[in-house]
């Protein structure tokens, strides 16, 4: 990739080939950002070519960063370009529904592995270099759901309470070394997340959710303002709120309503 004279740099996305992945790389050739991004499926390169709209170079690769060799390979491949990467948006994430004992445990480690071994490695390996330069912006896509024993859904929401607690936990680190770590904790999102996972007959899966476009555009805009972490919409933020209030137990039967194999039914 050679870097046009207009480019501000470049921004890595994971997980860009649809949703709010896909919305975060499309805010950022909207800004003027050549893209390297990356997903588990062939779909990244549709998502390149319409990001190439926008009249910004984009990398495109088909890789499964739930692996090490998949993460070593995107991050080869990032190096290859030879630019410092500007924003990392480390969005790329799986969920998994029904209960823990009846989940295939191979796609309970997928999910493991995708949401936070891969996002890790990832974000160590251009961290550094973010912080050998002195600057950079780092994105994870955490959840509300973190803030919740996920009942039903157990291993996503344990996943995110880990993303959304270590990304703050980073961005004290990373304080005045001119790298700013932000975490964009949507809530329930019109995406393919919720029959990619199984929940498309709970009530979860049959809500209204919002706009991946919307959820992007303020966790990017809340990058590029250095903030710690912002909840996405009004309601997802009383809903976060009344979460961190209420007992922990009580949490966990609400969220039996909302996520249990059939409750959309009911």
């Amino acid at each position: 990739m050679n870097s046009a004279e207009t480019s501000k740099g470049l921004a890595v996305v994971t997980g860009a080939s649809t949703g709010i992945g896909y919305e975060l790389a499309k805010c950022a050739a909207q800004d003027g950002y050549d893209l390297a991004i990356a997903a588990d499926e062939p779909q990244v390169q549709e998502a390149a070519m319409k990001l190439r709209e926008f009249g910004v170079e984009v990398e495109a690769m088909q890789a499964d960063l739930s692996t090490q060799d998949g993460v070593r390979r995107f991050v080869a491949g990032i190096s290859a370009l030879g630019r410092p990467v500007d924003l990392l948006m480390a969005n790329a994430g799986r969920g998994l529904g029904k209960g823990f004992l009846d989940e295939d445990i191979h796609e309970v480690q997928r999910v493991i592995d995708t949401n936070i071994s891969g996002t890790l490695a990832l974000v160590h390996d251009i961290g550094n270099r973010m912080r050998a330069r002195g600057r950079g912006r780092i994105l994870f896509t955490g959840s509300i759901a973190g803030f919740m024993p996920g009942t039903f859904q157990a291993v996503y929401n344990g996943t995110k309470a880990f993303i959304n607690s270590f990304s703050l936990a980073l961005r004290e680190e990373l304080k005045d070394t001119g790298v700013t770590v932000t975490c964009l904790m949507p809530g329930a999102t019109d995406t393919e997340f919720f029959e990619r996972a199984g929940l498309t007959d709970t009530k979860l899966g049959q809500a209204k959710k919002d706009d991946p476009a919307f959820v992007a555009k303020i966790g990017y805009d809340a990058m590029m303002d250095g903030e710690g972490d912002v909840v996405s919409g009004w309601k997802n933020k009383l809903m976060s709120a009344a979460a961190n209030v209420t007992p922990a137990g009580m949490l966990a039967k609400q969220h039996r309503k909302m996520a249990e194999p059939g409750s959309a039914k009911n």
